[in-house]
């Protein structure tokens, strides 16, 4: 009998962990934990004043194909320590510096220490920072005793890069919505969380322009409170140039327990959750897409929607007290999105998808002509401030 538990066990044990093997391996890593530490100085020759080389760096680095997965898998216990540099010798008074340490990280990593500092963005590939510093070689006024690199935690957190992030709540038709504008094959299933993770595809324009797009996973209402994946999300919506909101005009109920919303009150839950979180990003660029008119109803809808929305804006115009401040963690003051363009849409039968990708190549081209005026104009200004000598 105790052979036969025995063989259960490990048979079980062997599916469990084939199992959980598979869920770790189709999981998107965005945040890895890392330690490092600088390589030691090595020792100095006091007998004939020869320096200890320094200690090697840690560097974290952004490279092509490289992803957080990669870092994760690569070292069991996410700890980095560079080489220590070579003791002075007889024949070579000179110490050789310690082999420095380089992790490789994807475009579009922050990295931060413990506290949240942060140390350094690495927009594109080449880009570095520097995280551990090596170890001074021993010499005269250290008492030829080689010092200790520096040490600490740090956080690997990836922000997507994208020209356009998908904002909407499960089942709103993103995942269909990317599919049906651009490459990717993204899985589709109709249940909430549908999105396991960030989705991006590339669209192609006539003329060879390509604009990539993101569709992210997890939010929710109270995404700003770190609900379900709720930062895990926001993060992502940081370092795009355009928000796309995908609203189901139909509303949106997360299940039988939670409370249904219509169209306008998702769309607000959606701009309430963003300002929460960070206040700058109700300020990006933004499209609405209200979809699923293929849908029963779809047209009273959105009327209804249309109606709401407009009210709502001459509200803000006509009483700006009454709308715009900080937002209140119950909603009820908050500073409305201006929503450059409303595109009513189908995801599934293509209807206004032709219009759809057209404004949104449109809005990210006058936003960079306007922010690259701004730029020209500011740089203007301090030129002519140098030129009669006032600063």
């Amino acid at each position: 009998m105790m052979v036969f538990l025995t063989r259960f066990l490990l048979v079980s044990n062997k599916i469990k962990g084939r199992f959980q093997a598979g869920k770790n391996r189709h999981r998107f890593i965005d945040q890895v934990r890392i330690y490092a530490r600088g390589g030691g100085g090595g020792q100095g020759h006091p007998k004939f004043g020869g320096i200890g080389g320094s200690g090697g760096d840690v560097y974290v680095q952004a490279l092509p194909d490289e992803t957080l997965k990669n870092v994760k898998s690569s070292k069991r216990e996410q700890r980095y320590i560079a080489g220590p540099g070579d003791n002075s010798k007889a024949r070579i008074l000179q110490g050789v510096k310690g082999r420095d340490l380089i992790i490789k990280v994807p475009p579009g990593v922050c990295v931060t220490d413990d506290n949240n500092r942060l140390l350094g963005d690495l927009n594109k590939v080449g880009d570095k920072v520097l995280v551990a510093r090596g170890g001074e070689g021993g010499k005269q006024k250290n008492e030829w005793s080689g010092a200790k690199g520096t040490k600490g935690s740090f956080k690997l957190i990836l922000k997507l890069i994208a020209d356009v992030g998908f904002v909407g709540f499960p089942n709103a038709g993103k995942s269909t919505l990317l599919k049906a504008v651009s490459r990717t094959e993204p899985k589709i299933a109709d249940y909430p969380f549908t999105t396991i993770r960030p989705q991006v595809g590339i669209v192609e324009y006539g003329d060879k322009r390509q604009i990539s797009m993101a569709d992210l996973p997890g939010l929710i209402e109270g995404s700003h409170q770190n609900m379900g994946m709720g930062h895990r999300f926001l993060r992502h919506v940081e370092r795009t140039k355009l928000l796309l909101f995908v609203v189901d005009v139909h509303g949106f109920q997360l299940s039988p327990r939670h409370a249904y919303r219509n169209a306008f009150e998702t769309i607000n839950i959606l701009n309430k959750e963003l300002e929460l979180y960070k206040s700058e990003l109700v300020e990006k660029p933004a499209i609405l897409a209200l979809n699923k008119l293929d849908m029963e109803g779809a047209d009273e809808l959105l009327q209804e929607t249309l109606e709401a929305i407009q009210n709502n804006t001459e509200t803000s115009h006509s009483h700006p007290d009454m709308v715009e401040g900080t937002t209140e963690e119950n909603g009820e003051v908050r500073k409305p999105i201006s929503f450059e363009d409303i595109i009513p849409i189908s995801a599934k039968d293509g209807e206004g998808l032709d219009r759809l990708k057209s404004r949104v190549r449109e809005v990210i081209d006058e936003h960079y002509e306007k922010e690259r005026t701004v730029e020209e104009e500011s740089e203007g200004d301090v030129g002519r401030r140098a030129t009669t000598g006032v600063l």
